[in-house]
């Protein structure tokens, strides 16, 4: 348990800093992580700098809630407030996994763009991780 916390808690980390470098106007990887329309290369959605911003903050925020509930930060004990953040958390990452069976997710009917493609490698299996881990955190 102790590994994949840290594993999870690293990639929110990680994550979350990428997220404040693109708000800051950083533009590398950016072709790779916003869904494109059918047939085109027009973005689905156009982020914004506080919504990517409040995307970080919320990433840190969950990789805290694992830090706490798992007993890794002595100072902060588990708590009901954990609890409920670890089930939030859980289940947002699952949905995000199954996805809203178009652009995004296992289940996804749109497959061929780079976003797609990276979503099926990457970003669905890790969401899948990382609500492994807020499940294991709980036990």
């Amino acid at each position: 348990m102790f590994i994949l916390s840290i594993v999870a808690v690293g990639l929110l980390g990680l994550i979350s800093i990428l997220h404040i470098y693109w708000a800051f106007g950083g533009r590398w990887g950016t072709e790779a992580v916003i869904p494109m329309k059918e047939g085109s290369q027009q973005a689905v959605f156009t982020p914004r700098k506080w919504g990517t911003l409040f995307v970080a903050m919320l990433l840190m925020l969950a990789s805290g809630i694992i830090l706490v509930q798992g007993g890794f930060m002595p100072f902060f004990q588990a708590s009901i407030f954990s609890k409920v953040g670890s089930i939030v958390c859980a289940l947002v990452f699952l949905l995000r996994a199954i996805g809203d069976f178009k652009y995004v997710g296992i289940f996804k009917t749109i497959k061929h763009s780079t976003f797609a493609q990276n979503d099926s490698k990457w970003y669905s299996p890790l969401c899948l991780f990382l609500s492994f881990v807020y499940v294991l955190v709980l036990v």
